[in-house]
């Protein structure tokens, strides 16, 4: 026993000998590195032959040469460390740093050093390190980053590994309670993870799996684009995001950026529908080209039986959705662009779908003809739950799509929004063709939480006012006005955030117009006018607006995408409370309230309306008298004051039996409304919009209960 503790006691007294000598040795190597590197190689040479299991000898060996910047040296000594001393916490941390290096985008000296040094690595060690290393990782996100590392290096891991990471990422997430797609989670499964998994031929996955991550990559790009609307939340178009540079949380900014959407969420739908065995040309790789081809499923589809008709039905779904969502979103984007462009796109300002007025200078006997069907049409509005394509419409269309008026120097690429439009509409219809595809679709809308898409809402009213179902609108625009508050801040002159909170009140207006609701739909007006303010002076008419051709009798149908702008919005405001007034008006019965207030909105944009104003004179000639208090508050057209003033005269009294004009002037008081004529000549350069916005403020009452 006494032997056996000598030895032992030998050989503790060697080991503390040995590392003091490995100490040494080391030490010495360090002192001599910055003066006489070869020197201190060769201490730690000899040092290595004499104790090859010390670590600390290995690892000051790789410090000198990484140091060095040898990348072939430091990668044999990483390897061997690697091999030898796994264990080694020095060796991890170092492994560490260089697979950070990897996932960098950095482009230092540094990090390109520790990606080649990287590389001098054999294949199979690189593969076991990146295993090894994504062991290590306790962190989530960055043990899915290492692991794709892999994946992205070793093609042939991605059937062991693929869809593994995949379901960790969606769990992650899940997990994460995240209130939106646009996460990091979701960012690396859908643009770097799926990509690898659904091009692996070697893998076999169910169809159900391929379309549920088809689904998690179309959400993901969708919110993408539309990612102003942070965490799905409903936000003003007035709320802009302070600057266009946009970082995934948890991610770099660069890293962040997706280029191509849509192309790339195309890309995936092509794999995807080659792999679940779709029906049609696989050479086809347009959204249009795709689109067509589930129209001419769709004619097959009643026919189809068992697991043929679940697997069409499901091409057809997610096709004609995602090209409704695309479409849906150009659409918006043009005349909504404030909700995805930030400040830039503020300076366009919104559009807004309204009932086109050219005919509110026609005469009415034409209008009166034409609404004798008018609470047919609104019945079928109101009555029809099922969407049905506009083309369709009884009453409306008239065996046609509705027309929709732009101002093609208003709106540069009118033609682009306009069939973005159309064919979001055409998607819309065919989703709903068959209660299959209906129910398929109501479920991948849930699952996103559309309801919850300002922007889609917005698509979804403007096509509801196309197809004519005006109640229907009008309960969507009461949400939508809800959200839309004026947002607290400075205006510009133009009133331009008060304009955007307005944009859901000229639609309501608009709507209650087109059901024959003119009271409702000037209260409206009268309370977006209140939040305008006049131009200082009129704008000049341009050559376009004074030799305008005639409208085409077409109308009672037709829409106007109207830009909603201090300088158009005053305007359209006027001419619907003309056409609100215009019948009541020119009924058989008198009503000189309402022909007096017609008088005064016939003024804006003269002499468009002449021919009406004529026919007014005729109606008040035919009644003998006509009294407004208001008119010489607000009638300053010459030719109008002109035309009264001539009634006056022998000539013009001839047309009357006995009675004179204006307020029931007598003979005692001619002088007075001849003085008050000068007067309000005097008056004619005015800015007429001015007073026409004096008129819409101070009379509100009045012009409200004249109305039934």
């Amino acid at each position: 026993r006494d032997v056996t503790t000598v030895k032992l006691v030998s050989a503790s007294k060697y080991r503390m000998s040995a590392q003091k000598d490995c100490e040494f040795l080391v030490k010495r190597a360090r002192e001599l590195v910055s003066d006489d590197p070869c020197a201190a190689k060769a201490w730690l040479i000899t040092a290595r032959t004499l104790y090859p299991a010390d670590f600390n000898i290995q690892y000051e060996m790789y410090i000198i040469e990484r140091n060095a910047e040898k990348t072939a040296s430091a990668g044999r000594l990483l390897y061997d460390m690697f091999i030898n001393f796994p264990d080694q916490p020095i060796v991890w941390r170092e492994i560490s740093v260089i697979t950070a290096a990897l996932r960098s985008d950095s482009q230092d000296k540094q990090a390109q050093f520790l990606r080649g040094l990287f590389e001098t690595l054999p294949g199979r060690v690189q593969c076991e390190m990146l295993l090894k290393a994504t062991e290590q990782c306790f962190n989530t996100l960055e043990k899915a980053e290492m692991l794709l590392l892999l994946l992205k290096r070793f093609p042939e891991s991605v059937v062991q590994h693929g869809v593994n990471l995949g379901e960790t990422l969606l769990e992650a997430e899940a997990s994460e309670n995240l209130e939106t797609p646009v996460n990091c989670f979701r960012k690396l499964f859908v643009c770097d993870v799926l990509p690898l998994v659904i091009n692996n031929m070697d893998m076999r996955l169910p169809a159900s799996l391929m379309q549920k991550y088809m689904l998690k990559a179309a959400e993901f790009y969708i919110g993408y684009v539309t990612r102003s609307q942070e965490g799905g939340a409903l936000k003003s178009p007035s709320v802009s995001r302070a600057s266009q540079r946009y970082v995934i949380d948890g991610l770099t900014e660069k890293s962040s950026l997706v280029a191509e959407p849509w192309e790339r969420l195309l890309d995936i739908l092509a794999v995807v529908g080659a792999r679940c065995e779709w029906q049609g040309d696989k050479g086809q790789r347009s959204y249009m080209d795709m689109l067509q081809r589930v129209k001419e499923l769709c004619r097959y589809l009643p026919g189809l039986e068992g697991e043929t008709r679940a697997r069409c039905c499901s091409q057809v779904v997610i096709c004609a959705a995602l090209v409704l969502f695309r479409s849906a979103f150009f659409y918006v984007s043009a005349v909504q662009p404030a909700l995805f462009q930030g400040i830039s796109g503020l300076s366009s300002g919104p559009w807004i779908l309204v009932e086109d007025l050219s005919s509110v200078y026609s005469d009415v006997e034409v209008e009166r003809g034409a609404l004798k069907h008018a609470h047919k049409k609104r019945k079928l509005a109101d009555g029809r739950e099922k969407t049905m394509s506009s083309d369709d419409e009884e009453g409306l269309g008239k065996g046609r799509g509705r027309h929709i008026v732009v101002n093609k120097n208003d709106m540069p690429n009118w033609s682009e929004t306009l069939e973005s439009f159309r064919t979001a509409r055409e998607s819309w219809d065919l989703l709903h063709s068959h209660d299959g595809l209906e129910a398929e679709f109501k479920k991948i809308c849930a699952a996103w939480k559309t309801d919850s898409w300002l922007w889609f809402r917005i698509f979804l009213t403007d096509m509801i006012i196309y197809q004519g179902q005006y109640r229907k609108a009008l309960s969507s625009l009461h949400q939508m006005a809800a959200v839309q508050q004026p947002q607290p801040g400075p205006q510009s002159p133009s009133g331009q955030a008060s304009l955007e909170h307005h944009r859901a009140l000229i639609q309501q207006a608009s709507c209650h117009y087109a059901l024959g609701e003119y009271r409702m739909a000037c209260e409206k007006l009268l309370e977006v006018v209140s939040g305008l303010v006049p131009p200082n002076q009129e704008p000049p008419k341009t050559p376009e607006d004074q030799v305008r051709v005639k409208p085409k009798t077409r109308k009672g149908n037709d829409l106007r995408l109207l830009p909603c702008t201090s300088k158009s919005v005053l305007p359209f405001c006027l001419q619907l409370m003309l056409a609100c007034f215009k019948l009541r008006a020119f009924t058989d019965s008198r009503d000189d309230l309402s022909l007096g207030h017609v008088v005064v909105l016939l003024q804006y944009d003269w002499p468009q309306g002449e021919m009406l104003f004529l026919k007014a004179v005729d109606k008040i000639c035919q009644q003998g008298s006509f009294q407004y208090e208001n008119f010489f508050n607000y009638v300053t057209n010459i030719d109008m004051l002109e035309e009264f003033a001539y009634l006056r005269t022998p000539e013009g009294a001839a047309s009357f039996p006995h009675h004179t004009v204006t307020r029931g002037i007598t003979k005692g008081v001619k002088e007075d409304f001849r003085l008050a004529m000068e007067r309000q000549v005097s008056r004619c350069g005015e800015n007429l919009l001015a007073v026409l916005h004096r008129f819409c403020i101070n009379e509100k009452i009045i012009i409200i209960q004249s109305l039934p």
